[in-house]
C-alpha cells in the first residue's frame, strides 16, 4: 500500500507538470502573478496621451484634419477597412502598417499638393477597437477587445492572472501578417522602458511561455533574487536590470559561478565591474552571479564622550590605532570637577559580550532551590557591569600608568561624571545620607557623624559599596575610602511579630490538648 501511494505521488506531479526541485523567480515584481492584484480591474488604457512615433494607425481610427485659409474646411476621416483613408475632392492615402507620425506625413504630402498658401491640422481624433488573444502559460487563456491604444499592461491587468511559473521576461507577441517580437515585461516594470511594453495591434497574439530557465544573482545588488533567463542578455545588463551595485559591493571580484559542459560540476570565473562594463559576457542558463560585500565599508569608526571634560560628543577614531588618552586630549581634557574614581570606558560592540546561557538558566531557580555556588555566581553577574572596559583613570591619567592606555573601538562610549566629594551612608543609620568627604576619616568615622548604629543594625556586618568598581567589600577589609562610595550597614532580621507567636503557640496547644485527650479516652476504655 505504502509503495502504491508513493507511485501515484509521482504520477500526480509528472502529469501536474511540477517538478521536485523547480525554481522559480522570487523578485518583486513577481507578485503581478496574483490573481488579487488584478480583481475588478476595467479595461482601460493607462496611457493618458498616445506616443504618434509608436501608435499604428488602422481600420477604424478617425483622423481630424483642419484645413485654414480664406475658409477653413474641416474633415473628420475613418481609416476604411483596407487600411485607406480617403479625402473628398483630394484623394485616397495608404495607412497600413503605419505609426500615426507616418499617417501624418502622408495625409500632409498629400494635402500641399491640393492647397496652397493655408494651414493644416492633423490629429488622431478617436481610436479604433482591436482583438487580441492572451494564450500560453496563463490562468485562463482568452481573447478580448481593447481599445487600440492599449498596452501589454493592460491586457495583462484585465486578464485572469499569470501563473507562478509564467515567463514574463520572454513574452512573444505574433502578429496577422506573422512578424513575432519578444518583450522583457520585467524592463518595463522596474526600468520604466516602454519598449517593452508595447502597444498591441488587431489580431496580436500575445503568448505567455513556462518558466523553464533560470539565472540566479546574490549579494550586494538592490535586487538580489531567481530571474527568468533571457538569451543574449549580457552581464551587463543583467546587473543593471537587478538595479546595480549597492554602495557597499566589492567591484573588483564579482563572481560568475557556471555549470561545465558535463552539465555536473561547477566553475567560477571572477570579473571587475568596469571589466563587465566594456565587454560583452554572455549569461546562461543555471548561472550564478555573486557580488560580495567590501568588509568594513562605511562602518562607522566613532566613540562617544560624555561627562566632565571640555568637549563632550563624538569623535572619529582610526581602527586599531586611536588611544584613550589621545581621544580625552582631544576633547579638550577634564574639568575640574570631573571624578577619574568613576570615569568608565563601556563597550557597545564586542563580540564577548554575548547572552550567559548560565545566569540565564539561574535567573529561573527560586532562591531557596539554589545552590550556593549558584547564588554566588547569579549575585556576581548581577553586579557586573555589561561592556565595561577595566580601565584605572586615575593612574593613567594622573601617575601616567601607560599600561591602562587601551586602544579604542567603534561605539566605545567613555563617561565621566561629576566628583563626588562625599560619602553616601544607607541602612541601618540613625542618619542615612551624604556626608562631605574627609580623607582620614574612616567607615567607623561616618558611621558615628552619622549618629551611629540604629537598634537593628548589625554592628558586625558593614559593607562598603566602591564607587569605581560596585564591588561589595566588608568594612574591615577596606583601607581607604574614596569620594563616591557608600557604606551599607545590614539590618539585623527582627524576631517574630506577636500575633505569630500567639497563634503558634495556641495551634501547639490545642495539639497537645487533644493528645492527652485521646490517651485519657483509651485508658478509660481499657478499664
Amino acid at each position: 500500500m505504502y509503495k502504491l501511494n508513493v507511485i501515484l505521488i509521482f504520477l500526480f506531479l509528472i502529469f501536474s507538470g511540477k517538478s521536485f526541485s523547480q525554481v522559480l523567480p522570487n523578485y518583486p515584481e513577481r507578485a503581478i502573478v496574483d490573481s488579487t492584484y488584478l480583481i475588478n480591474y476595467t479595461i482601460q488604457a493607462s496611457d493618458g496621451a498616445i506616443n504618434p512615433d509608436e501608435y499604428i494607425v488602422g481600420p477604424g481610427d478617425r483622423i481630424f484634419v483642419s484645413i485654414s485659409g480664406i475658409e477653413e474646411t474641416l474633415f473628420n476621416l475613418t481609416i476604411n477597412q483596407e487600411g485607406f483613408v480617403y479625402i473628398p475632392k483630394v484623394g485616397d492615402v495608404d495607412l497600413r502598417e503605419k505609426t500615426l507620425t507616418e499617417a501624418k506625413s502622408l495625409i500632409l504630402d498629400l494635402l500641399r499638393k491640393n492647397f496652397r498658401n493655408v494651414d493644416y491640422y492633423i490629429a488622431l481624433n478617436d481610436v479604433r477597437k482591436i482583438k487580441v488573444s492572451l494564450v500560453g502559460n496563463v490562468k485562463q487563456p482568452s481573447t478580448q477587445i481593447i481599445t487600440s491604444n492599449s498596452r501589454l499592461l493592460d491586457l495583462i491587468k484585465s486578464s485572469q492572472g499569470l501563473t507562478d511559473s509564467s515567463d514574463i521576461r520572454n513574452i512573444k507577441v505574433v502578429s496577422k501578417n506573422g512578424t513575432t517580437r519578444f518583450f522583457d515585461f520585467l524592463k518595463f516594470l522596474r526600468l520604466g522602458d516602454y519598449s517593452q511594453n508595447p502597444y498591441l495591434v488587431d489580431g496580436d497574439v500575445i503568448i505567455i511561455d513556462k518558466i523553464d530557465k533560470i539565472i540566479t544573482i546574490n549579494g550586494n545588488v538592490k535586487y538580489p533574487a531567481n530571474y527568468e533567463y533571457k538569451d543574449g542578455e549580457t552581464l551587463k545588463d543583467f546587473i543593471d536590470l537587478v538595479g546595480g551595485l549597492l554602495y557597499k559591493a566589492r567591484p573588483d571580484s564579482i563572481e560568475l559561478i557556471r555549470f561545465n559542459e558535463d552539465g555536473k560540476t561547477q566553475s567560477s570565473t571572477y570579473y571587475s565591474y568596469d571589466f563587465i562594463q566594456q565587454n560583452s559576457i554572455q549569461l546562461k542558463n543555471s548561472d550564478q552571479i555573486v557580488v560580495r560585500e567590501l568588509p568594513e565599508y562605511y562602518l562607522p569608526q566613532y566613540v562617544t564622550i560624555a561627562g566632565k571634560v571640555k568637549y563632550p560628543g563624538v569623535y572619529k577614531i582610526i581602527k586599531n590605532k586611536t588611544k584613550l588618552t589621545e581621544i580625552i586630549k582631544e576633547a579638550g581634557g577634564f574639568l575640574e570637577d570631573a571624578s577619574l574614581v568613576e570615569a568608565t570606558l563601556n563597550r557597545t560592540v564586542d563580540d564577548e559580550s554575548r547572552t550567559d546561557p548560565e545566569l540565564e538558566r539561574i535567573k529561573l531557580i527560586p532562591r531557596a532551590d539554589m545552590t550556593d555556588d549558584e547564588y554566588d555566581y547569579y549575585k556576581s553577574r548581577s553586579r557586573q557591569r555589561s561592556g565595561k572596559v577595566v580601565v584605572d583613570f586615575r593612574k593613567l591619567f594622573r601617575e601616567n600608568v601607560l599600561s591602562e592606555d587601551v586602544v579604542l573601538r567603534k561605539g566605545d562610549i567613555i563617561n565621566v561624571p561629576e566628583k563626588k566629594n562625599y560619602i553616601t551612608l544607607i541602612g541601618q543609620i540613625v542618619n542615612p545620607g551624604n556626608i562631605i568627604y574627609q580623607p582620614e576619616l574612616a567607615v567607623k568615622d561616618y558611621i558615628e557623624l552619622a549618629g551611629g548604629f540604629s537598634w537593628r543594625a548589625l554592628e558586625n556586618d558593614v559593607r562598603v559599596v566602591k564607587a569605581n568598581t560596585g564591588e561589595w567589600v566588608d568594612a574591615d577589609e577596606v583601607e581607604k575610602l574614596d569620594p563616591g562610595d557608600t557604606i551599607w550597614v545590614l539590618e539585623n532580621p527582627p524576631g517574630p511579630k506577636f500575633w505569630e507567636v500567639f497563634t503558634t503557640t495556641l495551634s501547639v496547644v490545642g495539639q497537645i490538648a487533644a493528645v492527652i485527650a485521646a490517651t485519657v479516652a483509651v485508658i478509660v476504655a481499657t478499664r
